[in-house]
């Protein structure tokens, strides 16, 4: 058991570690790929890489045995979709103005969007532990979003991504409905059904590229990034539970961050390292 619970922390972190990726690797491709179709390939690049894994396995015969999707789930499926063709579109939108670090940072909102959403909509009831990393990572999101201070001017390209993460909040609840069904399915149909979604809105509005080492690099990094993370997080879920991998896997922003910090070379202002100050007690203080 201590063995499959070392397994499953490296699991986790690891996950955590390929999310981490995205941001930077992602800023890198938004040179090449317009930010609308960059959000399609990302998912695509997840439920192409998840339906190629999944034949695998059951070729080997080793696929596991889960719950299926059926037409109850439909409506969440439907919303959880919608949602993640608008959320990777803020993302990219806002990481295309913004630099990279502050984005890996400002997904943490989503605890903070997911929490409250929770309350509102689902009447859960928030301990004031995670009251207190509400204010806190709320209050470091400010600082990274505040453009200019004098006049109190917010950067358009944070809002953005808070925005996105304010999606992924809704669709972390949404979702809850299908935790208990096949992770493979879903992460298959939330890469197909998001990345045609996105890929329609991208085709409308002209904001396409058609350099084919550049779309695969972004089917690549939508595959580890998006679809391999998400099915190393459920599995190791299974073995430490929700609130241990949630844990472990709160580390990828900053994990992203730093990545940022050391790919582009930036120094961080002064205000970028008191956000993050707050950010990593904020988050200690939601996963502990």
């Amino acid at each position: 058991m201590k063995k499959q619970q070392t397994s499953a922390i490296f699991l986790a972190v690891l996950a955590a570690a390929l999310y981490a990726i995205s941001t930077p690797f992602s800023k890198l491709l938004l040179s090449h790929v317009p930010p609308t179709m960059m959000a399609s390939l990302l998912y695509l690049g997840a439920g192409i890489g998840m339906a190629l894994l999944s034949l695998f396995k059951i070729r080997k015969g080793t696929l596991r045995k889960e719950m299926n999707l059926t037409k109850k789930e439909l409506p969440y499926i439907i919303g959880m979709i919608l949602l993640d063709i608008l959320a990777p579109i803020f993302l990219m939108i806002g990481l295309f103005s913004t630099t990279p670090e502050t984005v890996s940072l400002l997904n943490n909102f989503e605890i903070v969007a997911t929490s409250v959403i929770a309350l509102v909509l689902f009447k859960e009831v928030i301990p004031s532990r995670l009251w207190l990393a509400i204010v806190l990572i709320t209050l470091a999101s400010i600082l990274l979003s505040v453009e200019d201070f004098g006049m109190l001017t917010f950067s358009k390209g944070s809002l953005l991504v808070l925005l996105a993460s304010i999606c992924w909040g809704f669709e972390n609840n949404i979702t809850r409905a299908l935790s208990v069904k096949d992770p493979m399915q879903v992460v298959i149909l939330k890469g197909f059904g998001s990345g045609f979604g996105s890929l329609i809105i991208a085709w409308y509005l002209g904001e396409v590229t058609r350099n084919t080492v550049y779309i695969l690099f972004a089917l690549l990094l939508g595959f580890v990034a998006y679809g391999l993370s998400i099915y190393l997080y459920v599995y190791a879920q299974r073995y430490l539970g929700a609130a241990k991998t949630s844990a472990y896997y709160a580390i990828a922003p900053f994990i992203g961050a730093i990545l940022s910090l050391l790919i582009f070379r930036q120094m961080p202002a002064s205000t970028f390292l008191l956000a993050l100050s707050i950010m990593i007690i904020g988050t200690y203080i939601a996963s502990i």
